[in-house]
């Protein structure tokens, strides 16, 4: 009786064999396989082809230029071709790879038994020359057309890296320290540079504002950046400030920096009851009574103060430019 059982299990675990191979239309019809190998060359070249958008867009298409799409509306179109171009690159080179495996590799099945610890002398021989063989069977030494167009989408997408090392330098230097707001310059509210009277500008109201350009003068991703500036009223007799930081209001109006002095982030939140700003990203928040002191988070510094007054017309203007560099402790800064 325990013979038969072992027999039984035996049996069962022997080798089934392999099923019966299926061979693909490639396999048997030279035609079917050349347009394969168009097929794949096709799509290495369409890889190749975002390499190059994603090059010329961030070489040749500049960081402000904008175009209007049906769907998405403006939009940026350095970005946007960035991120089509390099998209383009990495998905046809894989699809690609997957198409040339699918129909031209071999697809032979083959069975690999389980050694005990390290294989045999013969076995590792054996090993190295069925790898050498499936090499060979690959056929980029018969498929001239494959390995050239793999060849250049492989060279050109290895070319995106070394081509983002760009934006390691140069250092800034000085450019971060300056803005464009100067003692004269109007506040426009952003969007619609549309110029600001004390009066459009309720208690607890808040505004987001950048300088008045003159005429033909583009403002660029950079200055909007830079420039952006929160402009908030209180009452003036909330106000806890020394003589000079209260003479940088006026009626109750007070301008700070929107860039967060942690971390860069846009400081967008304000708190009407206790007249905080807070910043999203890492909870800093500043007390606009106090000058925007730090009263919670990981920011170092308060928000630059921008003196601000009024024109002859009676619109806000800045008396000077910010009181110390904007923007996040890391950059370079004279204080």
């Amino acid at each position: 009786m325990m013979n038969n059982e072992n027999s039984g299990a035996i049996e069962k675990l022997s080798d089934p064999g392999l099923p019966e191979h299926i061979h693909r239309k490639t396999d048997v019809d030279p035609r079917a396989a050349k347009k394969a190998e168009r097929q794949v060359s096709i799509l290495f070249a369409l890889s190749a082809f975002g390499t190059l958008l994603f090059i010329y867009s961030y070489i040749w298409i500049p960081e402000d230029t904008f175009i209007f799409l049906p769907i998405t509306g403006t939009t940026n179109a350095h970005q946007l071709f960035l991120g089509l171009g390099l998209a383009m690159a990495l998905f046809f080179i894989g699809m690609g790879a997957v198409h040339w495996a699918k129909t031209l590799m071999p697809d032979h099945e083959v069975v690999d038994y389980r050694k005990e610890q390290r294989s045999k002398d013969e076995d590792r021989a054996a090993l190295v020359a069925t790898v050498k063989e499936g090499a060979a069977n690959a056929g980029l030494g018969r498929r001239p057309l494959i390995k050239r167009t793999m060849g250049l989408a492989l060279g050109l997408v290895g070319l995106s890296p070394l081509l983002l090392l760009r934006d390691l330098g140069p250092l800034p230097e000085n450019e971060l320290n300056e803005t464009n707001w100067k003692a004269g310059t109007r506040l426009v509210t952003d969007p619609g540079d549309r110029p600001i009277r004390p009066s459009d500008l309720e208690v607890g109201g808040v505004a987001q504002v950048q300088p008045a350009f003159p005429q033909g003068k583009v403002r660029h991703l950079d200055d909007i950046a830079k420039d952006s500036v929160l402009l908030i009223r209180i009452r003036p007799e909330e106000f806890n400030l020394d003589a000079e930081r209260l003479s940088w209001t006026y009626q109750g109006i007070i301008a700070f920096s929107k860039i967060c002095s942690h971390m860069g982030c846009a400081v967008a939140l304000y708190e009407q009851t206790t007249k905080h700003l807070l910043c999203p990203c890492h909870q800093s928040t500043f007390d606009v009574t106090r000058a925007a002191k730090v009263i919670f988070g990981p920011a170092a510094r308060p928000l630059p103060q921008l003196p601000i007054t009024v024109d002859s017309e009676g619109y806000l203007v800045a008396q000077a430019p910010f009181n110390e560099a904007v923007g996040p402790s890391f950059w370079e800064r004279d204080s």
